[in-house]
């Protein structure tokens, strides 16, 4: 077990996969028995069936909350709240990661956290994505402020924003994201997705207001 926790420690900062772990237990018959053997030996965490991240006793830096979710179902893009989180736009820090997906919407509550995937059409979906470095080693899809401000708009079930007074309240009542900030959301980038988002009418009214700040 030593040798191959020393093997495992040339994926710090990375989601272990199912193929990377038989890759590593190319010389066992039985790789996916080593595999539970690991996990109820404190070696490995089980985030779903096929995907880890290092246990307790690997002393190794585990992957970034951000990408695993990446990982756990894609395509994904972190997204809503835990996007503008990280961007500083809303004050609480997350318990669930939240992410956009082409797939259904789907939850999961695994032993590391709460995972949740909403599900964005294309081509409004591929839109407003960047790529964030976390770390040197970790990179990860996540939403611009502009691009999950609107993804939240989009997959809240009941709003339909039809006023500027309704759009402030949402923004900065509803979602807690400082008057300040929103000064500096790129209009132009949200107005060239509208065509092709859902809810386009409650999209132009947030371009509307944020114009009048």
């Amino acid at each position: 077990m030593l040798a191959l926790s020393h093997l495992i420690k040339n994926f710090s900062e990375e989601p272990l996969t199912r193929q990377v772990m038989l890759s590593l237990l190319s010389d066992y018959k039985r790789p996916n028995d080593k595999i539970s053997e690991m996990v109820k030996a404190g070696y490995l965490r089980t985030v779903k069936k096929g995907l880890y991240v290092p246990g307790s006793k690997l002393d190794i830096v585990s992957p970034e909350l951000f990408l695993v979710a990446n990982h756990l179902r894609g395509p994904s893009y972190v997204s809503l709240e835990a996007a503008l989180s990280h961007w500083a736009f809303i004050p609480e820090r997350v318990y669930e990661v939240t992410s956009a997906t082409t797939k259904t919407t789907k939850s999961y509550n695994t032993e590391i956290a709460r995972f949740s995937y909403h599900r964005l059409p294309l081509p409004y979906y591929s839109m407003g994505i960047e790529r964030v470095n976390l770390t040197k080693k970790q990179a990860v899809l996540m939403a611009s402020p502009e691009k999950a401000i609107c993804d939240k708009i989009v997959t809240t079930s009941g709003i339909l924003l039809r006023s500027i007074n309704q759009v402030i309240t949402f923004l900065t009542e509803d979602m807690r994201i400082d008057e300040n900030m929103l000064i500096k959301l790129n209009i132009d980038a949200i107005d060239s997705w509208i065509q092709d988002a859902p809810k386009k009418t409650s999209l132009e009214m947030l371009t509307k207001t944020l114009s009048t700040l």
